[in-house]
């Protein structure tokens, strides 16, 4: 005889739902295409069945993740209340007073370092360095993929927070989706950043001379970074399947173009396209040290590169590893 716990049975609920909930946008959808007189195709429809199995499991994931949450919050103060039913009452009040001043004091530290976050972000909007996601191809992407360069776009944010020399981030042209999905994170309104639902081009329609698109498929290596140019990065997820888009759309604009210096440093291991953050980061790390390689090595991980002039050590691979972990989780706790 066993019972199972209330997180696995509220788990198997939701699925349950979820599995019907795909089942009937399916068969609504269906029934309207059947009015209409429309036919999905049969790629169409495994599109949007993937889409539908996305949601499931997204809020199959936001339950469970809410569940454990709970769980780990009774389990602490159950804790505390064993700990203090052990004191006497002299003891009980002294504990209390302290827990009450150490949750103070990381109140306090949270709130400076909010402030000097606020701040720094700030001075960079008066004299930093422009760099741009163009965020004009949510078109071209399916819920999840739209999903993870909202999370990306979010780590984007922390980490130029936290960075010594922080650049002024812009986003441009997001709509439909994107722009849904974006407003639904805490704290979005208040981001330090600018927003334009036009797309860049008309954005900087006066510094025109001034733009670059930074794609890998340039033949411009950029050398430096110019405080007067404004820099795109293309908010695309998948770029296996729209290669050249980025290129594409910066010749027909009649815009600057130009790729990291990539090669000079390291051998990728697999394609030298990066995911949008870890654009953001090289850049914010060379704006603080300018220095490529360093740049490069600091933020793409070991397993995703060669070096062309020797091996680092298996310390410094552990290192490289256990850095990149601890800032998604910090990314994650913003």
């Amino acid at each position: 005889m066993f019972t199972l716990s209330s997180s696995l049975i509220t788990r198997g609920l939701v699925h349950r739902q979820n599995q019907q909930l795909i089942f009937a946008n399916m068969d609504a959808i269906a029934a309207v295409a059947d009015d209409t007189g429309e036919h999905l195709s049969k790629n169409a429809k495994k599109k949007l069945l993937k889409q539908q199995r996305f949601e499931a499991k997204k809020a199959e994931k936001k339950a469970a993740m809410k569940e454990e949450k709970k769980r780990q919050g009774e389990m602490k103060r159950k804790e505390w209340e064993e700990k203090l039913s052990k004191l006497s009452e002299e003891e009980k009040l002294k504990m209390i007073e302290t827990r009450k001043g150490m949750r103070k004091e990381r109140m306090d530290q949270r709130t400076e370092e909010r402030e000097n976050k606020a701040l720094r972000l700030s001075e960079a909007k008066k004299h930093g360095q422009n760099i741009v996601i163009d965020l004009q191809f949510s078109h071209l992407m399916a819920a999840n993929e739209i999903h993870s360069l909202v999370n990306q776009i979010m780590y984007c944010y922390a980490v130029n927070g936290r960075s010594v020399v922080p650049c002024h981030l812009w986003l441009t042209g997001y709509e439909g989706e994107i722009e849904s999905q974006l407003q639904k994170m805490p704290g979005f309104d208040k981001w330090i950043i600018d927003k334009d639902t036009r797309p860049y081009i008309n954005t900087f329609e006066t510094q025109k001379e001034h733009l670059v698109y930074l794609t890998a498929d340039s033949e411009n290596m950029l050398s430096e970074l110019d405080p007067k140019k404004v820099y795109i990065i293309g908010g695309l997820v998948d770029r296996n399947r729209w290669k050249g888009i980025t290129m594409k759309k910066a010749v027909e604009q009649g815009i600057q173009t130009a790729k990291l210096p990539i090669g000079n440093y390291l051998k990728m291991s697999s394609s030298q396209v990066l995911t949008v953050n870890q654009v953001i980061e090289i850049l914010l790390k060379f704006l603080e040290t300018k220095d490529w390689k360093a740049s490069f090595f600091h933020v793409i991980p070991q397993r995703k590169r060669y070096e062309t002039e020797e091996q680092v050590s298996q310390e410094e691979a552990q290192a490289d590893e256990t850095s990149d972990q601890g800032l998604k989780r910090q990314c994650i706790g913003t």
